[in-house]
């Protein structure tokens, strides 16, 4: 056994109930005094609830999908007119994209309060939008210094949402276990991560204001995002990227339209992968597992369903063949990515 695995420098409490308290206490231990707030016009009433005992000089809620570069550019404005020291950050992944945006530039210190399963918040990922190509790099600014876990804050997320953003979570594990960087530790926490996510995703459509199956959920979603953080982007991801920046497609959907057709592509290239993963799933193959925890979600099924043209499948295809990561499980050729998109565009059975 060999391998190369980085730990990133990052705390985390998890406590259901106890946001604010823990944001208290984070501010504090940062030495802030001038805090600004980034939620989208949805979660400012819960993040004025969260906040209130902080010194906080603005709150900034202009949260656009995919960050495009002109929103993070008025964000950054943002920061520097109000003399800000440290970002809070509260809501879902673009919520915590447009922080690490504004982190990028000026390297203030990011406190994460995510709403829900999308991740962000465990990686040092950074992207922006301009026009219709979306760009991501990774820096050690944008990685958020704290995370602040509150199941209860996920229970506004409705049931149907919930499943969207769990999924996205399960694609960061399959993606981790044939991404370029991936090591056995990375491995057993994309493992780990898809047992928690299916047990809990489950739970919180049949129950959706109890918190345990939240609380197993937003588990797995950080054990998702770890992984990812370290094993660096697969093809599922470079896919979803630029589907979303060509087409601006909901983030969270795309991810759980596509992960089944690039487990079938993959899957049957990268056995020891594919079975660690039947294995989390508790099902005879990883395939399987997936498609009864959609069931169970009633996923979204078609990327036509999200609002794709079919026209435009040539051109992702060529997008993604110039984005693909080297060492990929299969070939990854123009022919293939075209038959898979079109499958994935159609709905069809993942073959």
């Amino acid at each position: 056994m060999r391998f190369l695995h980085d730990t990133l420098p990052q705390r985390v409490r998890f406590a259901s109930g106890e946001a604010a308290e823990s944001l208290g206490d984070e501010v504090a231990a940062l030495g802030a005094r001038r805090v600004l707030v980034i939620a989208g016009a949805a979660e400012r009433a819960l993040a004025e609830r969260v906040t209130g005992g902080l010194p906080v000089v603005h709150l900034h809620d202009e949260v656009v999908m995919h960050v495009p570069v002109e929103v993070a550019e008025r964000a950054r404005a943002a920061a520097a007119a109000h003399d800000a020291d440290v970002l809070v950050s509260i809501g879902g992944g673009s919520t915590t994209g447009l922080a690490k945006a504004v982190a990028l530039t000026t390297g203030l210190p990011i406190v994460a309060v995510p709403t829900t399963y999308a991740g962000s918040e465990a990686t040092p990922v950074w992207g922006l939008t301009e026009g219709s190509a979306k760009t991501t790099g990774t820096d050690p600014r944008v990685l958020p210094r704290t995370v602040v876990y509150d199941a209860a804050l996920t229970l506004g997320l409705p049931a149907d949402l919930s499943a969207a953003s769990g999924l996205n979570a399960v694609a960061h594990c399959v993606d981790s276990l044939w991404a370029p960087r991936t090591d056995p530790v990375n491995q057993a926490l994309a493992a780990e991560g898809v047992r928690a996510l299916r047990t809990g995703l489950p739970l919180v459509v049949k129950e959706p204001d109890a918190l345990p199956g939240r609380e197993q959920a937003l588990y797995g979603a950080y054990l998702s995002a770890l992984a990812f953080a370290s094993a660096g982007s697969g093809l599922h991801h470079k896919i979803c990227h630029v589907l979303g920046g060509m087409f601006n497609l909901p983030h969270a959907a795309t991810h759980a339209v596509v992960l089944p057709y690039v487990l079938a592509f993959n899957g049957a290239a990268a056995p020891e992968a594919e079975q660690r993963l039947a294995s989390a799933f508790g099902t005879p193959t990883a395939g399987e597992g997936l498609a009864l925890l959609r069931d169970r979600l009633d996923a979204p099924r078609s990327l036509q369903g999200l609002g794709m043209p079919s026209e435009g499948i040539a051109a992702a295809a060529e997008a993604v063949v110039a984005a693909a990561p080297a060492g990929n499980p299969r070939p990854v050729t123009p022919r293939a990515v075209t038959e898979l998109l079109g499958e994935a565009w159609e709905g069809a059975e993942p073959r």
